[in-house]
């Protein structure tokens, strides 16, 4: 399989797969969320069970034009709306799942319920973005925007095999992975720096296959090789990553929104962690970005 480089070519690459994916929404109330999902049942690789108010659900042209690809189950209350799409995941009912326009909190409640949730014991909960940029030849992943504050080393490890596994799916084979900091210096102010020393001798070592890994290092000389030469560091990610690894929220969530209105991006991103991929988009994102986003989780989802 040849790098997915855009997501022009991820479509491109769903519609070749002739196989649909089955996506529980909760409250797909919205045009965006209306569009991602006319959308990708027109190229061929999603159906729906849309869970919410079937009064405002049922006033959606797609219901009439795709009768066979969208079904409705009437649920009023948003957090009633959110225990049945998981439970349509737990049954196996569905393969994915998406937010529509219910808070994030209501959503993430019932995820992570211990007895019917989707998060198993021990595992990481964590969000992965990828984005488009105009002025980058490929895509961008990076981790994490929207999740964890402040992530430990065991975070950060777990982190990084999720991008590990999400890169593979799009056809990377060695994916390079740069972990982000504000320069390239270890600093025992900058615990997180002291970590990255730790993962960088892992992947050394073996310990995550065939990757790249490199830390500390800032976004200029992590994607953009001129920027390390001037400089006078050498990387062996050489100004090409794949992955980025924020030290934390506040610098990836930043990043997210700076590069998306500024630069024009892009975006898409799901939750990992969970038994399924979770689309888990802002309620004011775009129907394209939502799009983008469930083009990824079908990508990913190996259930089915």
């Amino acid at each position: 399989m040849k790098p997915i480089l855009n997501f022009n070519q991820l479509t491109a690459h769903l519609r070749t797969l002739n196989e649909r994916k089955r996506v529980a929404v909760v409250c797909a109330n919205d045009p965006n969320t209306e569009y991602a999902i006319v959308r990708a049942i027109e190229e061929g690789f999603a159906e729906f069970l849309l869970i919410g108010d079937s009064t405002v659900l049922k006033k959606y042209p797609a219901l009439e034009k795709y009768p066979e690809y969208i079904k409705v189950m009437h649920v009023e209350n948003p957090d009633e709306a959110s225990v049945e799409a998981v439970k349509a995941v737990r049954e196996n009912q569905a393969d994915i799942l998406m937010k529509g326009i219910v808070n994030t909190d209501n959503l993430l409640r019932a995820i992570l319920d211990k007895d019917k949730g989707l998060l198993p014991a021990g595992k990481v909960l964590t969000h992965l973005a990828v984005m488009q940029i105009p002025s980058y030849h490929k895509l961008l992943f990076f981790s994490d925007a929207a999740v964890i504050p402040r992530p430990t080393l065991q975070q950060r490890i777990e982190m990084i095999w999720y991008a590990i596994h999400i890169c593979h799916n799009f056809g990377i084979n060695k994916p390079r992975i740069a972990l982000i900091h504000c320069t390239e210096k270890v600093s025992a102010k900058f615990p997180h720096s002291l970590d990255y020393v730790n993962i960088v001798e892992l992947a050394d070592a073996g310990e995550f296959g065939d990757v790249i890994i490199d830390g500390p290092l800032d976004v200029l000389t992590s994607c953009e090789r001129e920027s390390g030469d001037i400089k006078g560091i050498y990387s062996p990610i050489e100004g090409q990553a794949d992955v980025l690894i924020f030290p934390n929220i506040e610098s990836g969530n930043t990043f997210y929104k700076s590069v998306s209105l500024f630069a024009k991006a892009e975006m898409a991103g799901v939750l990992q962690g969970p038994v399924c991929p979770v689309v888990l988009p802002s309620r004011s994102d775009s129907g394209l970005s939502k799009y983008n986003s469930l083009a990824m989780a079908c990508l990913i989802c190996n259930k089915k």
